[in-house]
């Protein structure tokens, strides 16, 4: 029931779970592929309660436009950041980040990612469960 509750609520259709470089349950459905004219990839991510993305970087960067929900984004060696929607990150090239949903909320963003992304190690839970 969750699930219909949170597909009925987004914007975009909630897409097929993610099996890889993610702690907990979180959902990927590509919203735009094609490299021309944008030159970049987005798509729409849910994260369910508690789940985030491993660390990683960008080779070019990424945007995210935060559309529900309340997540996390950090960059390495800054304090976590609340988003919430409305929200919008302009991650820099090669910046080790993470982001993902707070324990208790869903958490909803598109991600506008040119080029290559370099995944990392998972954000361990007992420093995340200290957010």
């Amino acid at each position: 029931m969750e699930n219909e509750q949170l597909q009925n609520s987004t914007i975009f259709p909630l897409g097929e779970k993610v099996k890889a470089n993610f702690v907990g349950d979180a959902y990927l459905q590509m919203v735009f592929t094609d490299a021309t004219p944008l030159n970049t990839a987005i798509g729409n991510v849910t994260f369910a309660p508690g789940a985030r993305n491993n660390w990683h970087s960008h080779h070019v960067g990424q945007v995210l436009l935060v559309t529900g929900g309340k997540g996390w984004y950090q960059a390495e060696g800054q304090p976590a950041q609340a988003l919430q929607t409305g929200d919008v990150v302009n991650i820099p090239a090669h910046v080790k980040h993470w982001h993902g949903a707070t324990k208790d909320s869903w958490f909803v963003h598109l991600a506008m990612t040119p080029g290559e992304t370099d995944w990392l190690e998972p954000v361990e839970d007992e420093w995340f469960n200290r957010l």
